[in-house]
């Protein structure tokens, strides 16, 4: 009986140890848990940190462009007009035609000299008009 008792004396001391040593390896594992998890709040955080200055970047630039139209129109000096440009070969085109002034092209004179082209082509022309804001 004294060489049962011992062993399971032996076998408690050797499970206690055991035990000891799991509970410090579960620590272990939470604390490296714990760093990973604060590492990545750390890059989220930055990353909204730099979204957000690029956002408030971009307002103040609106805010800026919003405060000079403002100014200009409390001046009363004209805002400046859309730009106006025609391709090359279609500004030639309605030119040969007897367009030449393009400040607005009314519909039957641009259909008039547009009769000889294909569907495509009226098409493609029509657009360019319309993008450039000389045909409505």
């Amino acid at each position: 009986m004294g060489t049962l008792n011992e062993s399971l004396e032996q076998l408690a001391v050797r499970m206690e140890a055991a035990a000891s040593l799991f509970e410090r390896t579960v620590a272990l594992l939470e604390e490296r848990e714990s760093a990973r998890s604060g590492e990545v709040q750390k890059i989220v955080a930055a990353v909204e940190n730099s979204r957000e200055s690029d956002l408030q970047r971009k307002l103040e630039a609106a805010e800026q462009q919003i405060a000079e139209l403002k100014a200009q129109l409390e001046s009363g000096k004209p805002a400046p007009s859309p730009r106006k440009t025609l391709s090359a070969s279609a500004a030639q085109f309605l030119a040969r035609q007897g367009l030449s002034t393009l400040e607005h092209v009314e519909a039957g004179a641009l259909d008039a000299a547009l009769t000889g082209l294909s569907l495509e082509q009226r098409i493609a022309v029509k657009a360019q008009l319309l993008r450039a804001g000389l045909a409505g």
